[in-house]
């Protein structure tokens, strides 16, 4: 069949890179099974095992070249992956082909391999991670004096800076980057545990040599660079640890949702934009636009990610007793799109980051509109100050306020200063309200708090700048 015909998942052909994609993929898998076949035997051979020096090198020398074609003809006979992939590489390995798999179920070169891969592609997604720590960090640096205004349910509140903003988004990601650094930190293997749990098949093989079997697994899990195994286990490893892991990605996609509709809303606004190329088309039939197109597709991504944290659930919840096979397709499918839609999740953010532009005459026009409204409240304490009744003045603040609005609202001036200015209860002149009109008066501790988080939360955590920078994003629509 033709296959443009066939559905192809565009987390692959669109959104997702080409290194996480490679992390996920059948070779990726199938050599690392075949890495702890050999693992296995070279330990049970140093643990005593008649197992020759010719054997191990057989194994060892056709770990990378795979013959899928008589893998794939095994499984649809005998309907096992597993048992499948045993018979090529038994095949290739006539001398080994009686001791591949000695002792071992499927959960051995599957449930190991998951781990593996969900490591390698969790430390993937951590460079990422701090790739948009780095590159925000730098915006808010650049920005953290820019007074503009702060939103309570999208309504103007009081004024921020567009630096303190960005560390909000931050500070969401370093939670997810703790949340990474745990995961990762605990990555423990499944190691050898036999059918049910119990090591019974590697006790029998070892004749009933308690000590060789620990040593076994200690053999195996040094020889996959890993330093841990899951103390206690059925057949496989608990899938709690599937929710733990997609949970921390369902976080990302969280943090990046916030941040994408957060740019959104302010590039509704035109006061800050995300990148938009010199040939770009933001609409097919509106020639003028300039949608927020990643935005939204970081929105959309994000979606997925944190909805299919669900499937780890419901998987781990109604496991049976020391195993149940109904986990498998579902896994195979959630566990990689989780992983490959928070790649390009981040791949996005990334790019938008890398041209972000901040509009500062927008901001500027807009603050002006509303500074008036936001110094009542210096006004309010400079005239208390001055001898003024607190409560008689706010009330007229509120009632000169509300009526400014209903101009402003029927496309009248404002005139809320003027009012104040000839009100002799507030005893304020021209020159001390044009002094509190000031936007950067307004704006709090903002700056020094860009300041303060950068230097102690983030700076340590970015020694390796350089080698982030050298991080590439190949966005491809």
């Amino acid at each position: 069949m033709n296959e443009k015909l066939t559905y192809e998942n565009p987390l692959c052909t669109r959104y997702a890179s080409s290194e996480m994609s490679y992390i996920f993929s059948q070779d990726k898998k199938f050599k690392t099974w075949r890495k702890f076949w050999f693992y296995l035997a070279q330990s049970e051979k140093e643990l005593g095992i008649n197992i020759s020096d010719d054997q191990i090198k057989e194994l060892e020398n056709n770990i990378e070249n795979i013959n899928y074609e008589i893998a794939n003809e095994q499984e649809k006979k005998v309907r096992h992956d597993v048992m499948a992939h045993i018979y090529a590489y038994g095949v290739q390995c006539p001398k080994a082909a009686g001791i591949i798999h000695l002792g071992a179920t499927s959960c051995y070169v599957g449930d190991n391999t998951d781990i593996v891969i969900m490591d390698e592609a969790i430390k993937l997604i951590k460079k990422k991670v701090l790739k948009a720590i780095f590159l925000l960090s730098k915006f808010a640096l650049k920005y953290k004096k820019l007074p503009t205004l702060a939103f309570t349910h999208f309504q103007p509140a009081q004024l921020t800076t567009v630096g303190k903003r960005a560390t909000i988004w931050i500070q969401d990601l370093l939670i997810d980057l703790q949340n990474i650094e745990f995961r990762i930190s605990n990555t423990a293997l499944l190691g050898c545990k036999g059918a049910v749990g119990t090591q019974a098949s590697f006790l029998n093989l070892f004749e009933g040599d308690i000590k060789k079997v620990e040593k076994l697994e200690e053999l195996i899990c040094k020889k996959a660079g890993y330093e841990k195994v899951v103390p206690i286990s059925g057949q496989t490893y608990s899938r709690k640890i599937d929710y733990q892991v997609l949970s921390t990605l369902s976080g990302i996609a969280q943090t990046a949702h916030k941040f994408a509709n957060d740019i959104r809303l302010l590039q509704g606004i035109k006061e800050v934009e995300e990148p938009f190329e010199e040939l770009q088309v933001g609409s097919s039939a509106m020639p003028y636009k300039r949608n927020p197109m990643q935005c939204e597709r970081i929105c959309s991504l994000a979606k997925h990610v944190i909805t299919n944290v669900q499937n780890a659930a419901f998987i781990s919840s109604t496991q049976w007793l020391e195993r149940t096979l109904d986990d498998s397709a579902n896994r195979r499918i959630s566990i990689p799109e989780a992983f490959l839609t928070s790649d390009a999740i981040l791949n996005i953010c990334i790019n938008v980051l890398t041209g972000i532009s901040v509009n500062e005459n927008i901001i500027k026009k807009h603050i002006n509109k509303e500074i008036s409204f936001l110094a009542t409240e210096n006004i309010l304490m400079n005239s208390v100050k001055s001898g003024g009744n607190r409560q008689k003045l706010h009330e007229k603040l509120r009632n000169y306020s509300m009526d400014n609005i209903k101009k402003i609202k029927n496309g009248k001036k404002n005139d809320l200063i003027e009012k104040i200015l000839i009100d002799p209860d507030f005893k304020i002149s021209r020159e001390e309200i044009n002094d509190m009109l000031l936007a950067e008066k307004f704006i709090g501790c903002a700056e020094f708090q860009v300041e303060s988080f950068i230097k102690n939360c983030i700076k340590p955590l970015l020694k390796n700048g350089k080698s982030l920078s050298d991080i590439f994003i190949d966005i491809r629509v």
